[in-house]
């Protein structure tokens, strides 16, 4: 099982690349940086500097939105990174939340982003893309082009990565219905485009929620991501659908609080990994032999004031226990 562990610019950046590093000795196999630009820390930069302070981990922004950096520029960063290391790098974009929210923007729809990933991949490949009446390519680009991924939480976005996309990074949970069910919307994606999925790398976003005992999961899912938006409609009601597969029906407007404790403790088995250590990869290896689940991103539960906290707890635990225990 591959791990990768999502990282805030919560730091001055020379501090996030030797966080970044140290996840790299505690034995992750790479590392997402937000791409928030609203924190006032640029996650390419930070990115820039961790390549620099690791050497095998894969490295990536985690996400970047086309609505608020056009594609060019986009492209110029993938490329850039590549030259930093080589191979070792990707793009990961998504329609965005918190950095559209930023800029007054919502979301991109589907449409959007098909243009956008459908760009990024010419433009990395050293084809000319049309913006409006002028066509433009990149007057450097690698050999070995950087693959353009998808996160996608809906079935529709997921669909979509199926069709135009390099990979996906899927936010559907761990529950093997849930998993099957988003698998089959990649193929109807990839059928629609005459494609095939093999060679498609597919990526699962898996929250993460350490603490000592069981009923850990029970109190996030229980609890609030913002005011007006439960913790398991964050960052999409998406999250919602792939729980109805697992047989768990709540609306987008549900009071967590008002969900019994036991059945949140189902939920959140279905929804990540809570727990101890110890019991968290259990479930990433019931995820896998059940699932299929062999690549993750691991993504440590917070609310939004809790967004930029450093993982310092999580890669302890990775280092200690969690890595051993995945063989």
């Amino acid at each position: 099982m591959r791990v990768a562990l999502r990282v805030p610019v919560g730091r001055p950046l020379p501090e996030i690349a030797a966080f970044v590093a140290r996840c790299e000795a505690a034995g992750f196999d790479g590392v997402g940086i937000h791409d928030h630009p609203s924190s006032g820390r640029d996650a390419y930069l930070a990115l820039a500097l961790a390549a620099q302070s690791t050497r095998r981990m894969r490295l990536f922004p985690a996400t970047s939105s086309p609505l608020v950096r056009h594609p060019l520029v986009l492209a110029a960063l993938a490329h850039s990174l590549d030259e930093i290391a080589p191979g070792r790098t990707c793009l990961t974009v998504a329609p965005g939340f918190i950095s559209t929210a930023s800029i007054g923007r919502a979301r991109a729809g589907v449409a959007a982003m098909r243009e956008a990933v459908r760009d990024l991949r010419r433009l990395l490949a050293g084809e000319e893309v049309g913006f409006g009446e002028t066509s433009t390519r990149l007057r450097n680009h690698s050999a070995v082009t950087t693959p353009v991924y998808l996160l996608a939480a809906g079935p529709r976005m997921i669909e979509l990565a199926g069709e135009v996309a390099d990979g996906a990074f899927l936010m559907v949970g761990v529950h093997p219905d849930g998993v099957r069910a988003a698998r089959r919307h990649l193929e109807a994606g990839a059928r629609r485009a005459g494609r095939s999925l093999d060679g498609f790398a597919v990526t699962f976003v898996v929250t993460l929620g350490l603490g000592s005992d069981a009923d850990v999961g029970a109190r996030w899912i229980r609890s609030w991501f913002q005011p007006g938006q439960p913790f398991l409609a964050y960052p999409s009601a998406s999250n919602l659908r792939w729980l109805r597969q697992a047989g768990i029906d709540l609306s987008a407007e549900h009071d967590p609080a008002a969900i019994p404790e036991h059945r949140a403790r189902s939920i959140a088995d279905a929804f990540g990994v809570f727990g101890s250590p110890e019991r968290c990869a259990e479930q990433l290896l019931r995820a896998r032999d059940e699932a299929g689940i062999d690549d993750v991103f691991l993504f440590p539960a917070h609310d939004r004031a809790g967004g930029y906290a450093m993982p310092e707890t999580e890669v302890e635990a990775f280092e200690r226990t969690i890595r051993h225990r995945l063989g």
